[in-house]
């Protein structure tokens, strides 16, 4: 199996461990041809972003321990659907995305231009 590599070209770099997420649950946005929802976004939740996948059906925020879910917060890493994403930055509640640690199989979304006005910048203390 092949490195999987981010939207940098780079190898893919964890996005977060907990919560544990990646489809596989490894940490990782990887994938495969099994993943029909193509979870490759790295992003750090918004409470915007939350709300807006709850009213799309998608409730990111109520845990579902039968699904290793542990529901979300803002401030979490999680590896989102690439279309779900997608529609938020549409609408103008796009949460930020770690470049390093999103999967390049995004680049069939979304631009890297795209993506990189969203970028999570860490803000320096102070």
């Amino acid at each position: 199996m092949q490195e999987a590599l981010n939207v940098l070209g780079e190898p893919l770099e964890a996005c977060s461990f907990d919560p544990l997420t990646g489809f596989f649950r490894d940490g990782c946005c990887q994938t495969n041809e099994q993943d029909h929802g193509t979870h490759v976004v790295c992003a750090r939740m918004t409470e915007e972003f939350l709300t807006f996948s709850a009213e799309r059906g998608n409730d990111l925020i109520t845990p579902r321990p039968e699904w290793r879910f542990p529901g979300l917060k803002p401030g979490d890493r999680w590896c989102l659907c690439a279309t779900r994403w997608r529609e938020a930055m549409l609408a103008g509640l796009a949460p930020p995305v770690i470049l390093a640690a999103t999967h390049q199989k995004v680049l069939i979304y979304a631009t890297l231009e795209e993506l990189k006005a969203h970028e999570y910048k860490v803000q320096p203390r102070g």
